[in-house]
């Protein structure tokens, strides 16, 4: 029954008032909504007595009551299987207080599904159009606020992004704020290996060995010791077929091993898989931009009534505080937001969608201001995540269901108790500033988990994170340091590296899956003779003395043996424009089947990364190659400085490192190489044309600029300054 009074929104428009047409056509969709909630949780509800009347419902319309949408997605993705009974509690609730519930959902592309075909060319741009659909619905209906189900992969931003610029759209035409919360799906628990297959993948192992291939039983083993779920059945994929080709398995069992590792993956209930990938890097981002109620923010399973009421009841507190609209939450919060993403080693895919939101909010806002508050003070490693040791982000959502911790308050609490300088006066969607909600100190403390802890209080290393990126032939990449332990980056960083490109995706899967391509390009004697020799001088100047008098294939074995032979896997042509920004994950996964290459392969594209290889996994290069980039002009052999820690990437003089000398490549490419940048780039129009035209990238921002359309980054108009961090020590 609903309460004896009626919130209102402070707005001088209300187009329920003076058009009648909303409250006629309104009313029935609101009661039906209800009635299939009561009908949806059954006895959970029996107690909830139907006081929605057509004739209440209009007059809660008619005095501009809040009206909330809950926004949920599609069911087709595994987050959202059960969004009906999150849709129905949310409803009753929105209801009892006093306000209007509405219902629509989004698409989610599910980037899992989408992988190795056509789907990742439109993973990214389902982000943008998430945001227009959002933007659709809210103006449309005219509704005050929403409560966000949140899902995978895009949606979480694309919702964000789409409420941000509708209330930075209300503000200009003097209405009221729009407000909203976050409720984050339950992680979904990982599959197991059922004990019968677990033993005969070792039974092949085995096999694998006797016949002469212990790289094929290594990495079958490795690939088992992974917690179940999409990805690391893509890692089975590629032993298996290796496995195949050298006779240890039949194909017809390595359908049946893929079969029976499929169907045990998802768990029925659903919800966001449990590695720490765009789907979990979002919840850790929409909570450090305060959107998240704490009582939803890390769940084993669907939010109960109980966890669910006090999200809405403090929603319904901050519909008529203009400090706590959407706009205002992501100004107050960017550097929370960044730093918290950061400290968690989150998805590199990230840093693109964050720059995305703030400009759909109006914010004048880039890559370089990312940058500038990762650079302002340095951001440890404080989350000790593992898919092979029980740490993955299912076992998290355990620790702060038990009380043990508090997720992102936690981590919060950490950073400043490690001298970063988060801002504790932003206010969050609770009513409270981070400094009032840190003030009870109750299950706060990383240091409360003593078995097995993820979110930690003393770091890992004193730096986390994704770095952006320079070079001589590029302005902008990212990369993921936080996904390489420190004695794996010093196998990369300040050493030479081969170019090994690849004109787009297909091209660089069909070399990568084969497993004698080192083999190959030795016979093939791809790269000069002196730059092998020059390459050893450079990256282990402490064993040359050992290279001078090897032939070339015997300097190329041992450059491989011994880890010095460096390579820059290249893979162009997968920018916005040209082919839709896929992500870069089968390639990375092939490199990662090949036990050899891992330990000599860095992979550079200006399409997308989640992740990282055993390598440094760099995307997201600006300009991108359809845009006449750099990256479009290399070619084979040519020669790289990896320079991480520097931040940096640069095109060697090949020359003059023939010669022996490290010297930056002075030369223009564009104007050298014109011819093959023009061929190449007829290729990637040809190829374009894969994609539906509708739903191509084409008149948006690079990477740099969040890959939104141009019509957003120029209304991006307000001046982005952020006043100096105030923060407490919370003890």
């Amino acid at each position: 029954m609903s309460k004896p009074y009626r919130p209102r929104v402070n707005s001088p428009v209300n187009p329920y008032k003076e058009n009648v047409q909303g409250k006629a056509n309104e009313p029935i969709t609101v009661a039906g909504l209800l009635d299939q909630a009561k009908q949806w949780l059954g006895e959970e509800a029996k107690h909830i007595q139907p006081g929605w009347t057509l004739e209440e419902i209009y007059d809660r319309l008619e005095e501009n009551c809040p009206r909330i949408a809950i926004i949920g997605g599609s069911a087709d993705h595994p987050a959202h299987i059960l969004d009906q009974y999150t849709v129905s509690r949310a409803a009753l609730k929105i209801w009892l207080e006093g306000g209007v519930p509405f219902y629509f959902s989004t698409p989610v592309l599910c980037d899992g599904t989408a992988q190795s075909n056509m789907g990742m060319s439109y993973s990214l741009q389902s982000r943008n159009a998430i945001a227009e659909v959002v933007a659709n619905q809210m103006e449309a209906h005219s509704y005050h606020g929403a409560f966000v189900i949140q899902g995978c992969d895009k949606q979480p931003l694309g919702v964000l992004s789409g409420l941000a610029m509708v209330d930075r759209t209300r503000r200009i035409r003097g209405e009221a704020p729009l407000f909203a919360t976050f409720a984050p799906s339950h992680v979904l628990k990982g599959g197991e290996i059922p004990a019968d297959l677990m033993s005969e993948l070792h039974e092949v192992a085995e096999r694998a060995r006797k016949m002469g291939y212990p790289e094929i039983a290594d990495d079958l083993l490795d690939a088992s010791s992974f917690i179940l779920q999409c990805s690391s059945n893509t890692a089975f994929q590629g032993v298996f077929l290796r496995a195949v080709e050298k006779g240890v398995i039949t194909p017809e069992q390595h359908k049946d091993f893929e079969k029976r590792l499929a169907v045990n993956t998802c768990d029925a209930a659903g919800g966001i898989c449990a590695f720490h990938g765009t789907g979990n890097s979002s919840r850790d981002i929409t909570a450090g931009f305060g959107l998240v109620h704490p009582n939803l923010e890390l769940l084993t399973e669907p939010p109960t009534q109980e966890q669910l009421n006090p999200a809405i009841e403090s929603l319904f507190g901050i519909i008529n505080r203009p400090e706590c609209s959407v706009t205002e939450l992501l100004k107050a919060n960017i550097a929370n937001a960044v730093r918290i993403h950061s400290a968690g080693g989150g998805s590199s895919n990230l840093m693109m969608h964050i720059v995305g939101a703030m400009l759909y909010a109006g914010y004048d806002f880039s890559l370089w201001d990312v940058r500038d508050i990762q650079q302002e003070y340095p951001i440890p490693d404080l989350f000790d995540y593992s898919l092979t040791e029980g740490r993955d982000i299912f076992v998290l959502a355990q620790q702060c269901c038990s009380g043990l911790i508090r997720g992102m308050e936690t981590l919060f609490y950490e950073l400043l108790n490690n001298g970063v300088p988060m801002d504790t006066d932003a206010m969050t969607v609770t009513g409270q500033t981070w400094a009032e909600r840190l003030a009870d100190t109750k299950g706060l403390s990383a240091d409360n988990v003593k078995d097995n802890p993820i979110i930690l209080s003393k770091p890992r290393r004193p730096f986390s994170g994704v770095d952006v990126l320079e070079g001589n032939f590029f302005e902008s990449a990212v990369v993921k340091i936080s996904g390489m332990p420190t004695h794996q980056l010093d196998k990369f960083d300040e050493k030479v590296s081969f170019v090994l490109y690849f004109e787009n995706e297909d091209e660089a899967n069909a070399q990568l899956l084969n497993v004698n391509l080192l083999d190959d390009l030795r016979q093939k004697k791809t790269f000069a003779h002196e730059h092998l020799l020059k390459m050893w001088a450079h990256n282990q100047p402490e064993t040359f003395q050992n290279a001078q008098n090897l032939d070339y294939d015997s300097l190329f074995k041992r450059m491989v043996q011994e880890e010095i032979l460096k390579i820059a896997v290249i893979i162009a042509g997968q920018g916005p424009e040209a082919y839709g920004m896929p992500e870069m994950f089968t390639p990375m996964q092939h490199i990662n089947a090949n036990r050899q290459l891992q330990k000599l392969a860095t992979l550079i594209s200006d399409g997308r990364y989640s992740g990282v290889s055993y390598g440094a996994a760099i995307g997201h290069m600006t300009p991108e190659a359809y845009q006449g980039g750099g990256i479009l002009y290399l070619q084979e052999g040519d020669l790289l400085l990896l320079r991480f820690r520097a931040k940096r990437i640069e095109l060697l003089d090949a020359e003059k490192f023939q010669e022996g000398q490290v010297e930056l490549y002075q030369g223009d490419l564009e104007t050298e190489r014109a011819q093959l940048g023009e061929e190449r780039k007829q290729r990637m129009r040809r190829r374009q044309k894969e994609v539906a035209p509708g739903n191509r990238l084409a008149g948006c921002t690079d990477a740099a600029h969040g890959v939104v359309p141009l019509v957003v980054k120029m209304d991006a108009d307000i001046p982005y300054k952020r006043k100096a961090n105030r923060s407490i020590k919370v003890t």
